[in-house]
């Protein structure tokens, strides 16, 4: 059976990119991150293979990303490189996969915004796994 990508949404923030890989069940997760790519895969419930590549539109600091798995996704906080650069999208090259969009829900002009920011990655941090 072929690879599958896992449908992926991103949001923007003033210091961060929010990456979220939605899976159910997952299993064998592995997340790899360098400053201009990140590499996602794993299983998903029914054991089906999942594989997402991102080149990134601007180089991050991945020494300072974290990512967290939940039972829907996986969360990953990507630590821009420039803070304070609105990215006007996710990938490197101007062409959209379909399986990569953007939260709409976690979207939002973010002038000012660094305390909430602040705050939200910490919420996601800290938040218990079984969510």
């Amino acid at each position: 059976m072929a690879r599958q990508h896992a449908q992926t949404l991103w949001y923007d923030r003033p210091k961060y990119v929010f990456i979220k890989f939605c899976v159910e069940d997952s299993t064998d997760v592995k997340v790899l991150l360098d400053d201009h790519r990140i590499v996602f895969s794993c299983k998903n419930g029914d054991g089906v293979e999942l594989y997402n590549e991102i080149e990134f539109y601007a180089k991050v600091n991945s020494k300072d990303s974290q990512d967290k798995r939940t039972g829907r996704t996986i969360t990953c906080f990507v630590r821009k490189w420039k803070e304070k650069v609105a990215w006007p999208r996710l990938t490197k090259e101007d062409i959209k996969p379909v399986w990569l969009s953007v939260d709409f829900d976690n979207w939002r002009d973010w002038e000012g915004d660094e305390e909430a920011e602040l705050a939200h990655v910490e919420h996601y941090a800290e938040e218990d796994s079984d969510t």
